[in-house]
């Protein structure tokens, strides 16, 4: 029976309440399509940082590498500045893999309500795929005259031909196995960044060429926000810097109904390195220990990991068993409407599997 060794980051916050219950869901679904995971913990994040000084190890990448798949609950604590908790161990990770694709989809299900008035499950399919690895979110820069009256910040985004090409492909790549509407929209700001969206512009011009059968429509980043509320149905694939992408994700979870559904990937298509899976939500500190996170988008981050370790069948019939969940309205946690906990979300997924 094949064993998939899986790295697993509870984190913080609620991350160390819906990492549990999802594998509880995985080995449901091993058990189900004979396969088995042997999972390795890491209890890396704010509580190691207060220990020792850092998110975690020196050689952290080295422990991580050996691994199938990277499984993460969430990054963050009230105490620690989030550009350290992100520089400490997300971003280190991300680029150390060259996970240079992070994959967000974003579907209205059946049974969940969207903040958007007249819209209906499956009215919204979309899947954003934001350059993962450099842009705005290089950490290029310094301070000057820190911390005094006159302190001066350079912040230094960094687009490269190569960086820009490969995310822009594998978003045409996905579109062409989606069974969508066949479009890629690409985000820019090239109107006021005149070097690095213009790079990112010409680049998508390129690429698509290669793509005839793909729908293409560019878009500034501000009009993409403007219209993923007001026309959130006519997207399929969007593709978007570090920067665009992160934000344009985050709205694309809300008008699909909550963020406490937002799954992710963090991939590097070659394989050359694991992938990493983690929902889109943060540690939520405001409902940490009150049995009431939604363990949903981390287990449908989970789906995601099994298609991308060739298990399409469990895969498959995770997405299924958690959109059934949905669609009875039964047992849903608050940020849906309900009153159930997470052990009662778990409790119907699994009776679903």
């Amino acid at each position: 029976m094949k064993t998939f060794q899986i790295a697993v980051l509870a984190g913080d916050g609620i991350g160390q309440e819906v990492i549990p219950p999802t594998l509880e869901v995985l080995e449901a679904c091993g058990q189900i399509h004979g396969f088995r995971f042997s999972y390795t913990h890491y209890d890396w994040g704010a509580d190691y940082y207060f220990k020792h000084g850092r998110m975690m190890p020196p050689n952290a990448l080295e422990l991580l590498a050996s691994s199938d798949a990277i499984l993460l609950g969430a990054v963050g604590h009230v105490d620690i500045p989030d550009n350290v908790t992100l520089n400490g161990m997300l971003l280190p990770i991300r680029r150390g893999f060259d996970q240079f694709a992070n994959v967000r989809p974003a579907v209205l299900f059946e049974g969940v309500d969207s903040p958007l008035v007249g819209r209906s499950a499956g009215d919204i399919d979309m899947v954003v795929v934001r350059e993962n690895t450099e842009g705005e979110y290089a950490q290029i820069g310094g301070f000057l005259y820190h911390h005094q009256p006159d302190e001066v910040a350079i912040q230094t985004s960094v687009f490269t031909r190569r960086g820009c090409e490969r995310v822009i492909r594998h978003a045409f790549e996905l579109a062409r196995k989606r069974n969508g509407k066949k479009r890629v929209t690409s985000i820019t700001k090239s109107n006021a960044q005149g070097y690095s969206m213009v790079l990112w512009d010409r680049t998508f011009q390129v690429v698509a060429h290669e793509f005839p059968d793909i729908h293409t429509e560019t878009l500034l980043v501000d009009a993409a926000a403007m219209n993923f509320v007001r026309r959130p149905h006519t997207f399929d694939v969007v593709v978007a810097s570090n920067l665009f992408g992160d934000i344009l994700s985050d709205l694309s979870a809300i008008v699909t109904g909550s963020i406490g559904l937002a799954a992710s990937a963090n991939l590097d298509p070659t394989r050359r390195f694991p992938s990493m899976f983690e929902p889109v939500h943060g540690t939520a500190p405001d409902i940490v220990g009150r049995n009431v996170a939604n363990p949903l988008a981390t287990m449908f981050s989970a789906s995601m990991m099994l298609d991308h370790l060739g298990e399409g069948a469990a895969s498959a019939g995770l997405e299924a068993a958690l959109r059934r969940v949905l669609a009875a309205r039964s047992a849903r946690t608050p940020d849906l409407g309900g009153n159930s906990s997470t052990r009662d979300v778990t409790a119907a997924v699994l009776a679903c599997i």
